[in-house]
């Protein structure tokens, strides 16, 4: 049996990874923490005849800006280092996130929040970038993993304090932002610019070449990450609508009804790690395959238990997700070009977040209802997965031919 304590202590450079893996969530909670207070701001801007379409908008706000200026920030990450940018960055993340405190106007805080989208996409490229300077292929899919077992615990844990926080007073939920303090303070303490130590690689990161950057491999990570990314948000943005259309229409029911099957994306965490040391074409192939097999089973399902089975899957997938397209992207890019690269791979990430919900409107319309676009996106990624499948079996065949010769 896997011995998580004999995992733990093989872990190198564990304050860093800690405090790497707390950074990680930051830009998360731009998207965790506003969710339950959406009724709550929209109530406190009853007379503004817009509230009920500005206030989602707020959430939005920062992965717009993180999708336009994120390849930015990757090249004055390859430019001016690591540490130094992620402390600044972080900083503001302070001063943004809770300026709303201040504020009485709708406009004025959606401003600060696409400001927050500065911050955020410095801060994830900084993160993902020092993953892959810290740690060797092993280490990174380590702490990969760990953070897709944490980020769950996580966001459920915000979203509580801010459900909570919010029927205290309107805009608590800016408060949460004050996160960012310790963790600009762990910085300080653990994290160094790796171009300076040379963990990973120290003579050929310390005396690098000027290579040209890599625009093919570029373009292929970004690519598949941007059509992963497009699937992964169909269900956590229009979960709701399908379920309604089996007759679950109260939230609090649908609340319940996805709180279990939900878990499952520690599952996925867990296969992740599972096939970490099988080619990348199959991680792929797996991740999409039950991604696309859960969104058409949530596409089939005609009762409410059944859309829950399909969620399960999804979720698994869900799991493997990140993970995945990052251990992939890890492996493409040396370390003077890692900057630019983790900066266009969170442009398209987030990017897909905005037009995810334009392509299951589509579907919606061509198909005639919500779940005919489930099902026509989970055949999409059914194929895609086979396609990785496949590749992953061609690769594979011309090794075992040189290894019986």
């Amino acid at each position: 049996m896997w011995n998580l304590a004999a995992y733990w202590r093989g872990l190198p450079l564990k304050p860093q990874g800690i405090v790497v893996v707390l950074a990680g969530f930051l830009p998360m909670l731009a998207i965790v923490a506003m969710g339950p207070a959406v009724p709550t701001l929209i109530a406190h801007f009853a007379n503004d005849p817009d509230a009920r379409a500005q206030v989602p908008a707020l959430i939005g706000a920062p992965g717009l800006t993180m999708a336009i200026l994120a390849p930015f920030s990757g090249l004055l990450v390859d430019k001016f280092g690591r540490r130094q940018l992620l402390l600044v960055a972080t900083g503001f993340y302070a001063v943004f996130g809770t300026v709303p405190l201040l504020l009485e106007s709708l406009d004025q805080i959606y401003v600060s929040r696409l400001l927050l989208g500065i911050s955020e996409a410095v801060i994830l490229t900084v993160v993902n970038t020092l993953i892959a300077d810290y740690w060797d292929d092993k280490g990174r899919k380590n702490w990969l993993f760990l953070q897709s077992l944490i980020g769950p615990v996580f966001g459920g844990l915000v979203g509580l304090s801010v459900g909570e926080a919010s029927k205290l007073q309107w805009n608590a939920v800016f408060f949460i932002y004050l996160a960012a303090i310790p963790i600009w303070a762990a910085m300080m303490v653990w994290l160094f610019e790796p171009k300076k130590v040379g963990v990973d690689e120290p003579s050929a990161e310390q005396a690098v070449a000027k290579t040209a950057f890599p625009w093919r491999s570029a373009a292929l990570t970004s690519l598949v990450t941007f059509f992963a990314a497009m699937l992964y948000y169909v269900f956590i943005i229009n979960g709701a609508l399908a379920f309604a259309e089996v007759g679950v229409t109260e939230p609090d029911r649908y609340a319940q009804l996805i709180v279990v099957p939900t878990l499952f994306f520690l599952v996925g965490a867990v296969l992740f790690r599972v096939l970490a040391n099988r080619s990348y074409a199959l991680q792929l192939g797996v991740f999409f395959a039950l991604l696309g097999a859960g969104l058409a089973a949530i596409g089939l399902a005609e009762t409410p238990s059944a859309m829950a089975a399909g969620v399960i899957v999804q979720q698994t997938a869900a799991g493997m997700a990140v993970p995945t397209l990052l251990a992939w992207t890890h492996s493409k890019f040396d370390f003077a070009h890692r900057g630019r690269a983790m900066g266009i791979w969170t442009a398209a990430f987030f990017l897909a977040q905005s037009q995810s919900p334009r392509l299951v409107h589509v579907l919606d319309q061509s198909t005639g209802s919500m779940q005919g676009a489930f099902l026509t996106a989970g055949i999409i990624g059914i194929v895609a997965g086979a396609v990785g499948v496949a590749i992953a079996l061609a690769l594979r065949r011309p090794t075992q031919a040189l290894a019986s010769e």
